[in-house]
């Protein structure tokens, strides 16, 4: 297990300079800001006074800090602010004007009523980047619905994936709605940035779940409905297979993918089966296969029970075909190639003693993504960045004597 931080330790991040204002919570928002985080952005998290809802998913050592908080939120500084008191959304406003990026994940009629849409932080600084995160595209009939994880895996048709291959309805067990989200939020946020320093504009960006997940899953099963008049029924029948699952084995499971015509080809001579090929235009001819991956996926199915785990992962690498024994999330801790490449760093939390924490999966050459801050305690920073945004010691003891602000 890697105790080390980043052999880049000392070069400069890629967004060195820019500060991010982040109004978000639970899983869309905060993973959004972390990947900014994690390249070098200063981003303040401004906490309503009972703190991010994720705090309290997990087990933790002490309140408020449970993992999968602590995993979305390194790099980042935290601010204490209840909007709803008088002086919060001035002191919100306050720190926009040294923003370069505001970001946030609350009903956009909520935030127009507490006064801090768009305009109102272009009021305050004219070039931010105002991104919002929603659930649905403001200008369609589901623009007022709430939206979560898995409502938006309902909607968007990514359940009844699940059920076209399984009998029923099912939910993918992570929050994939909110992660895809977060990732197109963070690459907008990148274009930008930019844009913006080719132009010197700023603008507002809307990021929805529902519409982003929505393109995710059309992108592999859209099939025939995309030509008009369509031409066949939507889903790609190799994913939709019942037979598309780690296959069984004589003493336990293995992943793999028989996928191409090269692939087709060493698999068959390689279990005595070599004379398919040729003969079986379902081998050779990926165009026919794709009308027959039912079929084909079946017959692996079946010969994957003549053989133990480890004799197919042997005689699948000697073929070059992708594979994997089907590992736990527990396995994961002591992959040794994870381990290898220092994915797991330990380290010592100021509060929390001893935690692990996951490095960025990237690896850059001329750049530092080392960890530099630990997950701070429910408005760690409120003194600190109130100092930064110009207010004075007597100003900030008003504040929190005012509920306004809190550390």
């Amino acid at each position: 297990m890697s105790t080390a931080i980043n052999d880049q330790a000392g070069k400069g991040r890629p967004l060195d300079g820019i500060r991010v204002l982040d109004l978000t919570q639970l899983m869309t928002g905060p993973y959004c800001t972390q990947i900014l985080a994690d390249y070098g952005a200063d981003v303040i998290k401004v906490e309503k006074p009972e703190g991010d809802s994720m705090r309290h998913a997990g087990p933790m050592r002490h309140p408020h800090m449970g993992p999968m908080y602590m995993q979305a939120n390194r790099n980042k500084r935290s601010i204490c602010i209840d909007a709803k008191k008088p002086g919060g959304v001035a002191a919100i406003l306050r720190m926009a004007a040294n923003c370069d990026v505001f970001v946030h994940n609350v009903r956009p009629a909520a935030m127009a009523r507490l006064g801090l849409s768009y305009a109102d932080l272009c009021a305050v600084k004219p070039d931010i980047l105002y991104v919002s995160l929603v659930g649905f595209g403001q200008d369609g009939p589901y623009a007022k619905k709430p939206a979560v994880d898995d409502v938006t895996q309902a909607a968007s048709g990514m359940a009844q994936l699940v059920e076209r291959y399984s009998g029923e309805p099912g939910y993918v067990p992570v929050v994939m709605a909110d992660r895809v989200t977060a990732l197109s939020a963070a690459h907008a946020v990148l274009a930008a940035l930019f844009q913006r320093s080719r132009t010197g504009a700023g603008q507002a960006i809307e990021v929805p779940m529902y519409e982003t997940l929505a393109a995710f899953v059309l992108g592999d099963h859209i099939g025939g409905m995309g030509f008009v008049p369509s031409i066949g029924p939507t889903g790609y029948n190799r994913l939709l297979t019942q037979y598309r699952r780690p296959f069984r084995t004589s003493d336990g499971y293995v992943g793999t993918s028989v996928y191409t015509n090269k692939s087709w080809k060493a698999f068959l001579h390689a279990t005595g089966k070599g004379d398919l090929y040729d003969a079986d235009p379902r081998f050779h001819d990926a165009g026919v296969r794709a009308r027959h991956y039912d079929e084909l996926y079946k017959m692996l199915s079946e010969m994957f029970l003549e053989r133990t785990t480890a004799e197919w992962l042997v005689l699948l690498e000697r073929c070059d075909i992708p594979c994997s024994p089907v590992r736990s999330i527990d396995d994961l801790v002591d992959d040794p190639h994870l381990r290898a490449i220092g994915f797991f760093q330990e380290m010592d939390h100021p509060h929390e003693g001893r935690i692990r924490t996951l490095r960025v999966p990237s690896r850059w050459s001329g750049a530092d993504m080392s960890f530099r801050r630990h997950a701070p305690k429910l408005g760690e920073q409120t003194r600190e960045v109130l100092r930064e945004s110009g207010y004075s010691a007597e100003e900030i003891e008003a504040l929190i004597a005012t509920g306004a602000a809190r550390e």
